[in-house]
């Protein structure tokens, strides 16, 4: 698919590796649709315009079913028909499991899996009628080999792929590609905080020896995006992290 002219919603897109993949899109020539939980930074749609292509903000709490179908409702309203979906918008809660609340593992599995399912579902009626449009769903490697310390992060994400390459069965006949990135160690606000020891430790698990960036991320949505016949993978970009023999 030629992404120029087309119309992408990416989740959780105020910061991070979501802000990327919008900013990316935005600069091969794609209108963006922001989202977020709550107001959307005015600097997010004004580097995403620079490029001169239209972005909108649209609120919304994705792990809400009716609350994605009203972000959906609205983000066409803007734009029109959405094209290509991008369901990065996560949560992470880290607790070693035998002290993990039930709410804990609950709250990863309703934001990263059942937001989704939401999403992907208010979306994929017009997508089927058109017989055209990509899903591209962040998962993690968490959810690939494990983590300690995230067993709902990990089952969440998990979720992610199994969903990913069963809804990619039920809709490749009308043109419709789903897949999914996990990332591995991305330099974002998240790991900005951990020590230098710790990500020293981290640095020497990853056979390029360095953490990634959300460009990393973002190049391999555009690439899936503009694939039409790559559908029900899961494109690792983790620096060698996790290898499959």
């Amino acid at each position: 698919m030629e992404v120029q002219g087309k119309n992408v919603l990416v989740t959780g897109s105020t910061r991070g590796i979501g802000r990327t993949i919008a900013e990316t899109f935005a600069q091969a020539g794609a209108n963006v649709v922001i989202n977020g939980r709550s107001q959307i930074p005015e600097d997010v749609l004004a580097a995403c315009r620079a490029h001169g292509v239209q972005a909108v903000g649209v609120t919304g709490d994705i792990s809400s079913f009716e609350a994605a179908k009203a972000l959906i409702a609205e983000a066409e309203a803007a734009l029109g028909p959405i094209d290509i979906l991008i369901n990065n918008a996560g949560i992470t809660n880290d607790k070693l499991v035998l002290r993990m609340k039930e709410e804990e593992f609950n709250s990863c599995l309703q934001v990263n899996l059942t937001g989704t399912f939401n999403m992907t579902q208010q979306v994929l009626k017009g997508m089927m009628k058109r017989r055209n449009g990509r899903i591209i769903n962040l998962a993690s490697v968490s959810g690939l080999i494990g983590n300690v310390g995230q067993a709902n992060y990990a089952a969440s994400k998990a979720g992610v792929v199994g969903f990913t390459k069963s809804v990619a069965r039920e809709v490749a006949a009308r043109g419709i590609t789903v897949n999914a990135i996990a990332p591995g160690f991305i330099q974002t606000e998240m790991t900005e905080v951990l020590s230098d020891k710790v990500k020293e430790h981290m640095e020497k698990q990853i056979p390029v020896q360095a953490f990634g960036c959300t460009e990393d991320v973002a190049k391999a949505a555009l690439f899936l995006a503009q694939s039409p016949y790559i559908t029900g993978q899961v494109l690792n970009v983790d620096g060698g992290l996790v290898m499959h023999g």
